[in-house]
């Protein structure tokens, strides 16, 4: 990364700035148990949402419609129990300090995105916030970094991708961005494989790493 100056860094939310399993742990099992399938692991739910929604949906087949809708009634009743994770404020007010733009690029609805974050009170903490919504493409495509960049200013190749899940370190490559895994979901040797150029088992060390960087 040293030869080219920081312009950026996109965070995965759920797993990589927040802790956000409780409410999707919750309402998948339920789900699974309204549609007769077994119980899930928490290991096991954190890995398929690091894979994508399509990876959660794919376990109900034939009734992945039903299903989906299902789950989202579910997800709601707990949408606000989410916290963040150790060294998330301080690492997104650090690089606010620096005038580094941050933003947030997330497979979760743009709807339930904002109202968690409002929850915790972020707004004033990023400089964008990317979910999904009509039209857009869930990670591992690139389209939401790409959004994500239009919406800094920045070109991908100066902006770093900070995630848990191997579908982020896969959008970030394909994007051009540089792609950085948190161990917090898949091992660093499964993130490395899918493309991740360094792995940090925590946001302290992603910050420790990124105070070295050029910015």
């Amino acid at each position: 990364m040293r030869e080219r100056k920081i312009g950026a860094v996109l965070f995965d939310m759920d797993g990589t700035l927040i802790d956000a399993f409780r409410p999707i742990i919750t309402a998948l099992n339920k789900t699974l148990a309204d549609f007769g399938l077994p119980q899930m692991t928490d290991d096991e739910v954190r890995r398929h949402t690091g894979r994508g929604e399509c990876s959660m949906i794919s376990l109900f087949g034939d009734n992945r419609e039903a299903a989906a809708a299902r789950y989202l009634e579910y997800h709601d009743e707990n949408l606000f129990d989410v916290r963040p994770l150790p060294g998330a404020v301080e690492l997104l007010e650090w690089l606010k300090e620096r005038g580094i733009g941050s933003a947030i690029v997330t497979s979760k609805s743009q709807i339930r995105a904002d109202k968690q974050l409002a929850f915790l009170g972020w707004e004033a903490k990023l400089a964008a916030v990317i979910g999904l919504c009509e039209g857009r493409r869930q990670k591992p495509d690139p389209h939401t970094i790409h959004l994500a960049c239009e919406a800094l200013g920045v070109s991908a190749e100066r902006c770093i991708m900070v995630g848990d899940g191997t579908a982020d370190i896969k959008a970030a490559r394909r994007a051009g961005a540089l792609p950085v895994g948190l161990t917090h979901s898949f091992s660093a040797d499964e993130l490395t494989e899918a493309g991740a150029t360094r792995c940090f088992s925590s946001l302290h060390e992603v910050h420790a790493w990124l105070q070295k960087q050029p910015l």
